[in-house]
């Protein structure tokens, strides 16, 4: 049962390929460029650009099954090219974003809905992986700490309950290998909810660093990220950081009903990636 992982130039993607191959099952790594992937031995590595329709047909062939990621642009072409190959099974990697109620038309998941919906109208089976927010976006403050200034926040009691991207891989390796989890949507959070400080000083405390907290005006973080962020897409991430200021995210089980464990805690995850946070 070949299995075709996309985005393998990320996190999640390339953890799924290398753990696939450590249980036995056949991978084929997709990227837009495959010759950039650094994959272990054994993991043969093929051309899919998700954007390119040209690309899908020879990254398909003899493909049983597929992890995807969500991209709407082509998404029609590549269920067709998936269905003439003889593709089985489809995982998604969507969003908990699609849980709102303007998700058609939110910034945030948009995307992600579109591409369930078509997987959903398709005859392809599928199941829908709904991370919530990803431990590693974390990431955007590493150059407030690595430069000794404190880290601007507009919500520092919003909650998220952020999940370890190795956890949503191991998800996915579930549903993928067994066939008693396909066919149903899952919500995948971290074991625990905590607030955007709580989450600085778990990283100063992996760190050795003594960074702390400024709170900003949402007008002031807009401006901050203007120049690599898309206006629209900082307001709705505002507005999700208000959503949940001062209560707790929801904190599911979905990923320990998959995987038999508990999803990873952020302090875990902070340790593990401490030195991209050090002066």
């Amino acid at each position: 049962m070949l299995t075709l992982v996309t985005g393998c130039r990320g996190r999640i993607g390339s953890t799924l390929a290398a753990l696939l191959l450590d249980r036995g099952h056949p991978v084929r790594a997709a990227s837009r460029n495959p010759a950039e992937l650094a994959l272990p031995a054994g993991i043969p590595a093929v051309a899919c650009d998700l954007g390119d329709p040209e690309t899908f047909p020879a990254a398909l062939e003899g493909v049983d099954s597929v992890f995807l990621y969500a991209e709407p642009s082509h998404i029609d072409g590549f269920l067709a090219a998936a269905q003439a190959a003889g593709v089985g099974h489809i995982v998604l990697l969507s969003s908990s974003s699609v849980l709102a109620p303007d998700a058609a038309s939110n910034p945030i998941a948009a995307s992600h809905h579109a591409v369930e919906e078509a997987l959903t109208a398709s005859t392809v089976g599928s199941t829908f992986l709904r991370p919530g927010d990803f431990a590693s976006n974390a990431h955007q403050w590493a150059g407030a700490f690595r430069s000794g200034r404190p880290v601007d926040l507009p919500y520092p009691l919003g909650q998220t309950s952020p999940i370890d991207e190795t956890s949503i891989a191991e998800a996915a390796l579930a549903v993928l290998v067994d066939a008693r989890s396909q066919g149903a949507a899952y919500h995948l959070t971290g074991p625990e909810s905590l607030t955007a400080t709580e989450q600085v000083e778990l990283l100063a405390a992996a760190s050795g660093s003594a960074t702390t907290v400024n709170a900003v005006s949402r007008e002031a973080w807009k401006e901050s990220v203007a120049p690599f962020l898309p206006a629209d897409l900082a307001e709705a991430l505002l507005n999700h950081w208000a959503a949940t200021d001062g209560s707790t995210a929801d904190v599911t089980r979905d990923t320990e009903k998959l995987t038999g464990r508990p999803a990873r805690t952020f302090a875990s995850w902070a340790a593990e990636h401490a030195a991209a946070f050090r002066a």
